[in-house]
């Protein structure tokens, strides 16, 4: 695996990127400051699940803690929140990949909302200036914040996996997410987040009593693997987008950034590590779109397609995709000569 070091590329604007240097500030607006009482709860679900990993760790070390039960409430918690992200929050509502009915976009809007990764308007607005800005001044959690070498990238990487998330300036809404704003469903669920949060956590510890037979021992097992540790390992999953995605891994397509395919988080990040593709090609529903390249979210995509749920699809246009792995090449080779 190797390190993106070489200066960004041009590439083409994503259709739902603002026009670059707007006449506002790196929020994209007037300053919109975070209550203390938001900070407080973000900072509890960052630092309790990591608490509760540790526990869980050191508890199944010692024989006990954890059954198959535990083992397969986490993975359909993991798959249905995980998509909820990268299917919803990223490819549909900041991306409009597809369009979707509205059960479907309801649905995707409640799943995303119970990874815990914040309200789902507050989110989209995040991303779309990342998009808007990505790896220059402006974007919220660029790893090259600091600039190039080992001790700047290493402060870099920390900003854009867990401390761009601490900064209590946010992203004006109304900027980057008006569409979403004016969505009476979407301003439901983005004001109902916190009950969201108690679900996804509380949901798994019921369903562990009721299949474990009424036993308390699998209602806190089950709370504790498929609630608190699960939110755990998909917060920094999603994370290693931002940070390991912007600087390690190979960039087959040519794109205004530093953004990276890396393949060992392809099946945990649902299809979302092949991030150099969909720098190239944001709207693009499948962003695995290479040979033996595993991207579940576009599966699930092309299932509710299948079944009517979906529609207007935006698969890979091969003929694009070559022009931009084409222009990779061209740019790495006269790097190569220089």
């Amino acid at each position: 695996m190797t390190t993106t070091l070489e200066p960004a590329q041009a590439g083409t604007p994503s259709s739902t990127r603002p026009a670059p240097a707007p006449p506002y500030g790196p929020t994209g607006g007037p300053a919109d400051i975070r209550p203390m009482y938001e900070h407080v709860f973000l900072y509890v679900f960052v630092i309790l699940p990591f608490l509760a990993t540790i526990a869980a760790v050191v508890l199944a070390a010692r024989g006990g803690a954890i059954s198959w039960l535990d083992v397969g409430l986490s993975v359909v918690f993991f798959a249905f929140a995980g998509h909820g992200i990268t299917i919803g929050f990223h490819r549909y509502f900041t991306h409009g990949s597809f369009k979707a009915n509205r059960p479907l976009r309801v649905g995707l809007a409640i799943a995303g909302s119970m990874a815990v990764q914040g309200p789902i308007i507050r989110w989209v607005a995040d991303h779309r200036r990342h998009h808007a800005y990505s790896d220059r001044d402006g974007d919220p959690h660029s790893p090259w914040r600091y600039g190039p070498g080992v001790r700047n990238l290493a402060k870099g990487l920390w900003w854009a996996h867990l401390g761009w998330l601490f900064d209590r300036e946010r992203t004006s809404k109304q900027r980057y997410a008006k569409d979403l704003l004016a969505d009476r469903d979407i301003v439901k669920i983005h004001k109902t987040f916190p009950l969201w949060t108690v679900l996804t956590i509380l949901l798994p510890g019921v369903l562990g009593w009721l299949l474990s037979g009424l036993t308390w021992h699998g209602a806190w097992t089950a709370l504790l693997w498929a609630g608190l540790v699960r939110v755990f390992v998909l917060h920094h999953v999603t994370w290693s987008i931002n940070s390991v995605c912007h600087v390690f891994g190979n960039r087959p397509f040519t794109t205004r950034d530093k953004s990276t395919n890396v393949w060992p988080l392809a099946v945990l990040s649902m299809g979302e590590s092949w991030h150099n593709l969909h720098h190239a090609d944001p709207t693009c529903a499948q962003h695995g779109v290479d040979r033996g390249q595993i991207d579940s979210s576009a599966a699930l995509i092309k299932l509710f397609e299948t079944v009517g749920w979906a529609r207007d699809v935006r698969w890979p246009n091969r003929a694009r995709l070559a022009g931009k792995r084409a222009a990779a090449a061209n740019a790495a080779g006269t790097t190569a000569a220089d």
